[in-house]
């Protein structure tokens, strides 16, 4: 792993604080051994007096083919701070090794378009995906909401597979507060 780069903005640097974080950025190690980089950023963003000095802790981590960054942890006590910062990155780092040792699914089909048409009547609908293609669901494809819930222009996430009749919509989910033909209005 190459050097650790630290920086400390609005406060004084000190020889404890910096070996508080080179250990705990030497503990990264242990959940995924092929770090590139790590960046660290400890400032005071604002000026104010009034509610007490707040530390911000930023981490950019450079893994092969990703960035893993933390932004905005912000506590009284700067070490509380780093603690934090450092846990939701480990976080980050496990997920980030379990999708390429292979252990979580990756749905290499999962698409976003949105409610093109609907047959309430009938059960069924139509889904225009951002390539152009149209997907056919019924209401036993869609997990969340509720068919009877969904509109046309709604955002959804979906799976698409090709059937014997044409394309198909598995699993259609809608993305939260999106609807294309309100944004449009």
């Amino acid at each position: 792993m190459q050097p650790v780069k630290i920086v400390i903005r609005d406060m004084p640097s000190s020889p404890a604080l910096e070996d508080h974080i080179r250990r705990k950025v030497e503990k990264l190690t242990q959940f995924y051994d092929r770090i590139n980089s790590i960046h660290v950023a400890i400032e005071i963003p604002q000026k104010h007096k009034r509610q007490g000095k707040l530390f911000r802790v930023r981490l950019d981590l450079m893994v092969p083919g990703k960035e893993l960054v933390v932004n905005k942890k912000l506590d009284e006590d700067v070490y509380v701070a780093i603690r934090d910062a450092f846990a939701a990155l480990i976080r980050q780092l496990e997920s980030y090794a379990r999708i390429r040792r292979g252990d979580v699914k990756n749905h290499e089909g999962e698409n976003l378009g949105y409610v093109s048409k609907l047959f309430p009547d009938e059960g069924y609908g139509f889904i225009q995906s951002v390539d152009g293609d149209e997907f056919y669901f019924s209401i036993a494809n869609v997990s969340f909401p509720t068919y009877e819930q969904l509109m046309i222009g709604d955002m959804v996430q979906f799976i698409g597979a090709s059937g014997s009749e044409g394309k198909q919509a598995h699993r259609v989910t809608k993305e939260k507060k999106t609807n294309l033909v309100e944004e449009l209005k």
